[in-house]
């Protein structure tokens, strides 16, 4: 592990579960799927089961979902200004976490990524990537993990673009781990998607 991470505290993993979930009719995120577990919670637990302590930002009133986060053992946030897009969330979980070695960034939406892969990404961040993300035939996925380096640029960051102008500002810097994962590419933004969860 690179010094000036020794003195940090571990890398973070930092769940964007503000989203209102429109096209999916709402309700997205604590919807089960075939087993009976909600979205959210599959994502959240693939987190905690690569070793990282998460941080789940949430929509201010949220209840319900906060709570089941909470319970999952995440530590949850609310994001008043969650309503102006995705970039205001991320800003908001790293502004939390800004002693964090690292962050690595998942969207609650993402229900099928494998913890071994969020492991490589979180190896990566260690062994000194600046930014470092799963391929899955050769297109890039999620979750996206970013050195302690980036914390000014991410906790800036508004709007609803997410990190998409940190990514093009170091686009060279960035680590792409070729993985067997589909569910890097997998997200749910409508109903008709459950039907592509195994």
């Amino acid at each position: 592990m690179p010094r000036d991470m020794a003195a940090q505290q571990p890398i973070v993993g930092i769940l964007l579960a503000a989203g209102s979930g429109t096209r999916f009719g709402g309700g997205k995120l604590v919807h089960p799927l075939a087993d009976g577990i909600a979205i959210a919670l599959h994502a959240a637990r693939n987190l905690i089961a690569a070793n990282l302590d998460v941080i789940a930002v949430v929509r201010s009133g949220d209840f319900p979902l906060a709570d089941m986060l909470e319970q999952e053992g995440c530590r949850v946030t609310p994001c008043k200004e969650a309503v102006q897009g995705m970039g205001h969330t991320l800003a908001h979980g790293v502004a939390r976490t800004r002693d964090a070695a690292g962050w690595i960034v998942a969207l609650a939406d993402m229900p099928k990524i494998r913890p071994a892969t969020i492991t490589e990404i979180s190896r990566a961040l260690a062994a000194g990537a600046m930014i470092a993300a799963p391929a899955y035939r050769g297109e890039r996925g999620h979750p996206v993990g970013f050195s302690s380096a980036l914390g000014g640029e991410l906790a800036a960051l508004s709007g609803d673009s997410g990190a998409r102008a940190v990514l093009q500002r170091h686009g060279d810097a960035i680590v792409l781990i070729e993985c067997d994962d589909p569910g890097v590419v997998l997200d749910i933004d409508q109903k008709s998607d459950l039907g592509r969860i195994a």
